[in-house]
């Protein structure tokens, strides 16, 4: 990594002749700490894999220490003013390649297929804050050809993000997480290390991919779209918010809820994963002929 890549007047200069501004609006804050990079680099798990994805690379601070471990790395760029400046940046990193575009809307599939060998592939990312959630669901739920996700996250989404089903801290994306791997926080990495500093800490977090989920389905799809529904009014109790974001009849869902062995009255916070499977096994066809 070259050193002016984390001296932050060495990148205001960068940036200045390239004639770039920050955009909040991309949540663009850039690493100086030069101990971060080289840790999660090394923690991603690259040397068992067919290559890297990485999301919004930056400046390329992490793909050029991806690039000394990865076989090859493939990162996806959504600010397309940021391209010559990675050109120049990587310009000496043969094994790189940069995909402009929205990693939300790619066709993730084919993107590894046909830059990655069709995998396997490891994840390794320091991600916008307000696109967080929908880039892990995308990963998670995606059925990828995936071995680990390694990514920056802001320190409060990192304890959603690894509080299991059952807990007060979980979430929609916290039965993802489970259903798909084994979460577990890295280190942690404070505001100071970013130009210019967020408001927020943020953590380093890393899911092994788990070779078979803990619970069996009827239909991973409903899993998620049942999740999803009952933490839209996470205040509210599971009947209410499935009722409204799944469009059934109260009644019927508190019937599957105690068809499901679960009360009534729990809120979403309080189902753990297999109590998650298990509604949305009773729950499968209603949707289906919903």
């Amino acid at each position: 990594m070259p050193p002016s890549l984390s001296d932050p007047r060495a990148l205001r200069e960068l940036l200045q002749r390239h004639g770039l501004r920050l955009s909040k609006g991309l949540g663009q804050n850039f690493l100086i700490n030069p101990s971060v990079c080289p840790r999660m680099a090394a923690a991603c798990g690259a040397e068992g894999c067919a290559g890297v994805l990485e999301v919004g690379p930056g400046v390329g601070v992490l793909t050029r220490e991806l690039s000394s471990t990865a076989k090859k790395v493939v990162s996806v760029e959504l600010d397309h003013r940021l391209l010559p400046v990675l050109e120049e940046t990587l310009s000496d990193c043969t094994n790189v390649e940069i995909v402009q575009g929205d990693i939300l809307k790619l066709d993730l599939h084919r993107l590894i297929e046909e830059k990655l060998s069709g995998g396997p592939v490891c994840v390794c990312a320091n991600l916008p804050y307000y696109i967080t959630s929908p880039v892990i669901m995308a990963l998670l739920e995606g059925g990828l050809p995936l071995t680990a996700v390694t990514v920056m996250v802001q320190k409060e989404a990192a304890a959603r993000l690894c509080a299991p089903p059952g807990v007060r801290e979980c979430g929609a994306v916290s039965v993802s997480v489970h259903y798909r791997s084994r979460p577990q926080v890295l280190f942690q990495v404070g505001r100071g290390s970013f130009m210019p500093p967020p408001n927020v800490d943020s953590s380093v977090i890393r899911f092994d991919m788990l070779p078979e989920p803990p619970v069996r389905v009827r239909n991973e799809d409903i899993l998620f779209k049942v999740a999803r529904g009952a933490f839209v009014q996470r205040r509210k109790t599971a009947a209410n918010s499935l009722s409204g974001a799944l469009r059934l009849p109260k009644g019927l869902i508190e019937g599957r809820l105690a068809q499901a062995g679960i009360p009534i009255n729990a809120r979403a916070e309080q189902l753990t994963l297999a109590q998650f499977g298990t509604l949305s096994d009773a729950l499968c066809d209603d949707i289906y002929r919903g």
